[in-house]
């Protein structure tokens, strides 16, 4: 059986639109999302049987934040309700060379008080082959990097393949006795497959100076013998509207690279790193590493035409895109 656990915030995204600022707008669109639950809605639409692990405000809104996870078949049979906000963040997309911002508003959310007596892993990875971590959980709270911590612990135990993403976020980072170097280093020392990044190795690791992707991935492996792949995304940033996206995946001894893919204009990238990622973790276990790469960054290409932190593809259509159908043609 393969079923994908993944334990995160899911926030309501306040964004405007049509790439007005926010000194110029009255009204937000409003959609959900979170790095840990789009990876699962990647997975999920894929064939996964997925399970997310949460905790959102006891409200209309906390409960309205599951209803996409719901329609995508993602598992909720763990999620406790507790608390009373909901985690917010607001977006400005950029254009053309105006870059997007982001304003998160997620302190003291429900989330970030987050129990570690609340939630029973044995019975949380019954059936569980896969479990999927990032770097943003950690950065919310003190409680929230032990549950996380005691998750991986559990999972490493019952010989569950782990999956982690840096996702390096300096602004979350500000608990007090917060210190992102240790708590990640003992997470990632778990880890066995890594979504990494040159500036999130910096930042954690002090690894610095790599001149390519195959001498970060060496002194990543070589800091951290556990991880068998370590996975790279590259995106090639022309401008706010038009950036090229291609990715490696590090095996050990050899270094895999995908095609590279024009995306021009860009819909919407927020989301891009994590529907990479939950491909890339259906990949690998229906595919040998280069067509799980390929898959990985064809999906997640795909993803910059979708509105909103979830990429609503179907593997059909991912690997049309591999066999080098993007005419964008209308399907009658």
């Amino acid at each position: 059986m393969k079923k994908l656990v993944s334990l995160g915030e899911l926030l309501m995204r306040l964004s405007c639109e049509d790439a007005h600022r926010f000194s110029q707008v009255n009204n937000f669109k409003v959609v959900y999302g979170g790095s840990e639950a789009n990876v699962l809605i990647t997975a999920a639409n894929f064939g996964l049987e997925t399970e997310f692990i949460s905790v959102l405000p006891e409200n209309d809104l906390g409960k309205s934040a599951l209803n996409d996870l719901r329609n995508n078949k993602v598992g909720l049979n763990h999620i406790k309700f507790q608390g009373n906000r909901l985690g917010l963040y607001f977006l400005e997309t950029g254009a053309i060379n105006r870059p997007g911002k982001v304003i998160y508003d997620r302190e003291n959310s429900a989330f970030s008080a987050i129990d570690p007596k609340d939630f029973n892993w044995d019975e949380i990875f019954e059936g569980c082959n896969w479990f999927h971590w990032s770097g943003i959980t950690p950065a919310i709270s003190a409680n929230a990097a032990k549950v996380c911590l005691q998750a991986l612990e559990v999972a490493k135990s019952k010989g569950i393949k782990i999956s982690g993403d840096l996702n390096y976020r300096g602004n979350l980072w500000q608990y007090e006795g917060a210190n992102p170097k240790e708590i990640m280093s003992e997470l990632v020392e778990k880890t066995d497959v890594l979504l990494a990044g040159s500036y999130a190795c910096s930042q954690f690791f002090d690894i610095k100076n790599a001149q390519n992707n195959t001498e970060l991935s060496k002194a990543l492996a070589e800091k951290f013998p556990s991880l068998e792949k370590i996975a790279i995304t590259n995106r090639n940033e022309l401008n706010a509207s038009h950036h090229k996206w291609s990715a490696d995946l590090f095996t050990g001894s050899t270094l895999l690279s995908s095609s590279e893919y024009d995306i021009y204009p860009i819909v919407d990238r927020v989301g891009a790193g994590d529907s990479f990622m939950g491909a890339l973790i259906y990949g690998l276990q229906h595919f040998d590493n280069q067509r799980a790469l390929d898959f990985a960054t064809a999906a997640s290409c795909l993803k910059h035409s979708i509105i909103g932190d979830f990429n609503r593809v179907s593997k059909e259509e991912v690997l049309e895109l591999i066999e080098g159908d993007g005419s964008g043609r209308i399907k009658r």
